[in-house]
């Protein structure tokens, strides 16, 4: 879930959307010789009252619906890792990277909706506290580049100022990267520990108009392979899950071939812009739910429900014996009966894709019901640009396969996790930002688009987690 979404400081704490990667490379599990696994952590959310499940699950249907409102070096390739934390029980994943001469280390949420890094500035006075802001004094490498900065949300905004500094992650390292330091953030956009949010869409997204992290590392040709992966734990299964929790391991520049088995299966991008995919078939307990010829589906990390087209919406829950429609908070949403096992299964040209029942059951309400994890997107907010996006897929569902983000040929893949994925990761334990090394470093561009829209133009609901968020990837959202 992003954390621009959740409404209260409870709630945030709760439902934070996302995966983050961490600066420190893991030591563990590593795909080859050169590359390094980069952990993210989980958090736990706690008991909630019915009223306070609806606020949340409120601010997440409004978060995603305004996201996604129509809007070379000779350094030596490699690869590296980071590991996640899983915030919130499932809600939000995050990692860390460094950002400063000399390093220092921030918690933030990695999310393929959104393409630009900001974390809080040490000038932040409010909605800021428990949490390590960036003090420009400090950093010997800062450049004020005295450009505004503004991203809005469905639930809340941030603003600042554009900067270079040196930027280091999984390994990697630009010494010269764009990103936003934050000193207006409005309530409940992040929720401690985390700082900011790194985006991992393409630059076509970037609210600055510069140049992703990931992307100048493909250009400049710096990394193994032209790949993105993600590994996400799952715990809401678990009674005696914590607040944090190991959230898996975000990879750049390969694979972790010992978290899948099988072969990936690469889908062909729509477009160059959000990670966008055509969902071809829909299941809910083996029966079918009736799709138009063309549904492109955007694949959001920083989402933590999925949310789609309220006729298809309504169609899978009417496979479902007792579900009823949500009102007050939960407009959008359905609820069912809680001894109802519901299997729901995606399929995107290729292999169908199961859900975990565990997933798609939300939470337990006081009344026996149960509410579910697919919501109704607005008809009018499923515009983004010049594609349309009919539903977006969080992390309800990439829990359970590998996911893979390749940059070329612009593909998103999934794979089978393999039966002990977690277990791998519970044995590394709670990952902690940490300073790594550095195995390949660039320049980087510096550059920000001089016709970009600065002020709100970031069409990603987790342009408001980075800026303004904590996420989950709680849901879709």
């Amino acid at each position: 879930m992003r954390l621009d979404t959740l409404p209260l400081p409870f709630v945030l704490s709760l439902l934070l959307t996302v995966d983050w990667a961490l600066a420190a490379p893991s030591p563990h599990s590593q795909p080859s010789s050169r590359a390094l696994h980069v952990p993210i952590l989980r958090r736990a959310p706690s008991q909630f009252t019915d009223e306070e499940w609806g606020s949340w699950a409120k601010r997440q249907k409004q978060f995603l619906e305004a996201r996604y409102r129509g809007g070379s070096s000779n350094a030596k390739r490699s690869s590296g890792e980071n590991m996640l934390v899983d915030q919130n029980i499932d809600s939000s994943y995050y990692g860390s990277l460094a950002i400063g001469t000399p390093p220092v280390a921030y918690d933030v949420i990695l999310d393929t909706g959104s393409a630009d890094l900001w974390v809080a500035d040490s000038s932040c006075t409010q909605n800021c506290q428990g949490i390590q802001t960036f003090d420009t004094s400090t950093s010997s490498s800062y450049n004020n580049l005295t450009q505004v900065f503004s991203i809005k949300y469905g639930s809340g905004s941030a603003s600042g100022t554009l900067a270079t500094d040196v930027v280091q992650m999984a390994g990697f390292q630009i010494d010269k990267q764009v990103f936003a330091t934050c000193d207006v953030i409005s309530d409940g956009l992040l929720d401690a520990p985390v700082s900011g949010l790194m985006g991992l869409g393409w630059q076509s997204l970037s609210s600055s108009g510069s140049i992703p992290f990931w992307q100048s590392l493909y250009e400049a040709n710096s990394l193994d392979e032209p790949l993105m992966a993600f590994y996400l734990t799952r715990f809401v299964n678990q009674t005696n899950a914590q607040d944090l929790e190991p959230g898996g391991v975000f990879t750049l520049g390969a694979t972790n071939t010992s978290l899948y088995t099988g072969e990936i299966e690469y889908h062909n991008l729509v477009s160059e812009s959000y990670w966008i995919l055509t969902l071809s078939n829909l299941t809910v307990n083996s029966n079918s739910v009736t799709l138009p010829s063309s549904s492109p589906v955007a694949i959001d990390t920083g989402t933590t429900l999925v949310g789609g087209p309220s006729e298809q919406i309504g169609e899978l829950y009417a496979q479902i014996p007792g579900s009823a429609v949500g009102t007050g908070n939960y407009e959008g949403y359905y609820t069912y009966p809680c001894s109802t096992t519901v299997n729901v299964a995606l399929s995107f040209g290729g292999q169908s894709w199961s859900i975990s029942p565990d997933d798609f059951k939300l939470t337990k309400l006081s009344n026996g019901q149960c509410l579910g994890a697919f919501f109704v997107l607005s008809d009018q907010q499923q515009s983004s640009g010049n594609n349309e996006i009919s539903w977006i897929i969080g992390d309800t569902f990439l829990k359970n396969v590998y996911s893979v983000f390749r940059a070329n040929p612009a593909s998103v893949g999934f794979a089978t996790l393999a039966s002990n994925a977690q277990s791998q990761v519970n044995a590394a334990g709670l990952p902690t930002p940490t300073i790594g090394s550095v195995s390949t470093s660039i320049t980087g561009s510096g550059q920000t688009n001089s016709n970009a829209a600065l002020p709100g133009a970031l069409p990603y609901f987790f342009a408001s987690l980075i800026c303004a968020m904590s996420t989950s990837l709680l849901f879709m959202l």
